[in-house]
């Protein structure tokens, strides 16, 4: 489906981006568009691969004019762009909802605006049962995108989204902490040795894309199934995996943080459709008519579970180990 297209990434100089690109660069992909506001990592991201395949918009998706300048031309989007991490948005949640909530309405407006045939929102585990500003801002801009969906004429722009969980050893992760910790002969710290976490590499979150690419329908979210571990145990496993004696040091539950994160919520999980490796939940697409709210309900929902990480898969130490042994980022490291 990817022939001759050309794909845009918004946050494309991210850990997401960078993958996307080493899967799509030596298929026949027309062109991929890298749009950033970030010049430095654009221009090491340019000497590294010099292709003529990716070009490069400097921009934000705050500023509509900039993304739809970019949008031209477009056939698929992958919707990257955020502000991710939890205890900056935590102390500037207006930012969070400027770049998440308001750059993502600029973003899919853009893309509609410019016919382009779909375009799939990445949004995060922590949009399910927010306690914190990121993951509000997330959920927020998840409801933006299915509320765009909805008021398409004729389906000329597909909007879905992908919901996933931590990805393991990018951008600011808890792994490539450890093991920088292991580096300097620190103590590994740890906020809960019972706290668990999806665990997803990055070639996982690209397949979790294309699916959704290959087999969304207006408005729907795509999860994918993933294990998971505690972090006393991923710390366990980094320190045996370097061979490393390094003390582990519990500090507590950082501001924001869950003892676990969920991936559907049971009221999700009622109307979920289980795709195998896949969890697909469609739109809510009932209209304006709060009579239907109030008055039809779901007798069942009580007795569902949601899927969160300490219910599903939980990997053994040397489940785990092999996982991580796994990771470019591991393999560069030894």
């Amino acid at each position: 489906m990817f022939k001759d297209k050309t794909l845009l990434i918004t946050g494309g100089t991210g850990s997401f981006g960078n993958a996307v690109l080493n899967r799509f660069l030596e298929t026949d992909i027309k062109e991929i568009r890298i749009f950033s506001r970030d010049e430095k990592k654009q221009d090491d991201m340019r000497n590294t691969l010099k292709n003529s395949k990716i070009k490069f918009y400097i921009g934000d998706v705050r500023d509509y004019n900039s993304i739809s300048n970019a949008m031209r031309g477009v056939d698929y989007v992958f919707h990257a762009a955020a502000l991710k991490q939890v205890p900056s948005c935590e102390f500037f949640p207006i930012e969070a909802t400027k770049t998440n909530v308001f750059g993502t309405q600029n973003t899919i407006d853009a893309a509609i605006a410019h016919g382009v045939k779909r375009i799939i929102c990445l949004s995060t585990d922590k949009a399910a049962y927010p306690i914190n500003a990121m993951g509000i801002s997330k959920a927020l801009m998840e409801k933006v995108a299915v509320a765009a969906s909805r008021n398409i004429q004729d389906d000329n722009t597909i909007v879905c989204l992908t919901r996933y969980g931590n990805v393991m050893a990018s951008r600011g992760s808890v792994i490539p902490l450890f093991v920088k910790q292991i580096e300097d002969n620190l103590p590994l710290t740890i906020t809960d040795p019972k706290m668990t976490r999806f665990l997803m590499s990055l070639e996982d979150a690209v397949d979790l894309v294309l699916f959704a690419f290959k087999n969304g329908n207006q408005g729907d979210l795509f999860v994918n199934k993933a294990p998971a571990s505690t972090i006393g145990d991923l710390a366990q496993s980094v320190k045996e995996i370097f061979k490393a004696d390094n003390p582990i040091k519990i500090i507590g539950t950082r501001h924001g943080e869950k003892l676990y994160e969920t991936l559907c919520t049971r009221e999700e999980m009622q109307k979920a459709e289980d795709m195998g490796e896949f969890y697909r939940i469609p739109a809510d697409n009932r209209d304006l008519n709060y009579s239907r709210y109030f008055s039809e309900g779901e007798t069942d929902i009580s007795n569902i579970e949601d899927y969160h990480s300490h219910n599903t898969e939980q990997l053994s130490n040397e489940a785990l180990k092999n996982l991580l042994l796994n990771l470019d980022y591991i393999k560069e490291q030894l």
